[in-house]
C-alpha cells in the first residue's frame, strides 16, 4: 500500500456503537483503542474510543472516534477525510496543498506510536487527517 483515502465519523460519546454497529453491516474486523489504552485518567472519558478502524474483507476501511472534552461535534466536523500510507513525499505533498490557505491543528510531525500524524482544515473548510507510516520492508 502506497496511499489509501479513509473515510472517519466523530462520535460524542457512542463511537463504540457506531463502529459495532458498522461492523454488524458490513462484516470485516474491527479495532478500538480507548483513550485509558493511551494513558487518559478521566473517567468520563477513559473508557470511549480514541481510535476504531473497521477493515473489510474485500478492503474498505472505516475509522471513527469519540469527540475529547472540549470539542464539540458541529457541521463541518462531523466527518473528516484521513489520507493514510507510507509513500511519504506524496503524502507530504498533499499536505503542503491542502493545508495552504488553510488553518492547520495539529502540524504534520512524528506521534508518539512512531507515524507522521496532522490535521488541518483546507481553505473550503474540509476537514482532512494526515498519517504516515514506515514503508514495509
Amino acid at each position: 500500500m502506497t496511499v489509501q483515502l479513509n473515510p472517519y465519523l466523530n462520535f460524542s460519546g457512542t463511537a463504540r456503537e457506531a463502529m459495532e454497529f458498522y461492523q454488524r453491516v458490513f462484516g470485516g474486523e474491527l479495532a478500538l483503542t480507548t483513550f485509558r489504552e493511551y494513558g487518559t485518567e478521566d473517567p468520563a472519558l477513559a473508557d470511549q474510543i480514541m481510535h476504531g478502524m473497521l477493515r473489510t474483507a474485500d478492503g474498505a476501511v472505516l475509522m471513527g472516534s469519540d469527540m475529547p472534552p472540549g470539542m464539540e461535534i458541529r457541521r463541518g466536523n462531523a466527518n473528516t477525510i484521513c489520507l493514510s500510507g507510507d509513500d511519504a513525499d506524496k503524502l507530504r505533498g498533499w499536505w503542503e496543498q491542502l493545508s495552504a490557505g488553510g488553518v492547520v491543528q495539529e502540524p504534520l510531525e512524528k506521534q508518539m506510536w512512531g507515524d507522521e500524524y496532522g490535521q488541518c482544515e483546507d481553505r473550503f473548510g474540509t476537514p482532512w487527517m494526515f498519517d504516515i507510516g514506515q514503508p514495509s520492508s
